[in-house]
């Protein structure tokens, strides 16, 4: 999964949520042992400093664990990863709604809006 870091908000927030997408989609299974912070921060064309920030975020989060010796992994514990997945949707929706109703749409013009996307995307 390439890195896709943007000017528009800060790269540490952006390293936070490309991570968690990584782990949320499977790229970095539960248990799975994660590159070291020079190798991502490498891969990702950011500075050390900054990876390492955002791998202690998601360790304060409960998605990363680190191990003294042999670096870090991912939790096994599926229900934090199932909370952490649905905390971002919740959050992405919720932005969504937001300009939804700043644009005047009513609750079931968006509902019919995201219907015919969904059939849409099925084809």
């Amino acid at each position: 999964m390439p890195w896709e870091l943007k000017n528009d908000r800060p790269i540490y927030t952006q390293l936070i949520e490309q991570i968690e997408l990584m782990i949320f989609s499977g790229v970095y299974p539960p248990g799975s042992k994660l590159p070291s912070v020079r190798d991502m921060a490498q891969e990702a064309a950011v500075n050390p400093n900054t990876m390492q920030r955002a791998l202690a975020k998601l360790e304060d989060d409960g998605l990363i664990i680190t191990h003294r010796t042999s670096g870090r992994s991912i939790t096994e514990d599926a229900q934090m990863i199932e909370k952490a997945k649905t905390k971002l949707a919740q959050e992405q929706i919720s932005h969504f709604l937001e300009k939804m109703q700043l644009m005047g749409f009513e609750q079931k013009e968006i509902l019919t809006i995201i219907d015919d996307m969904v059939k849409e995307m099925k084809k």
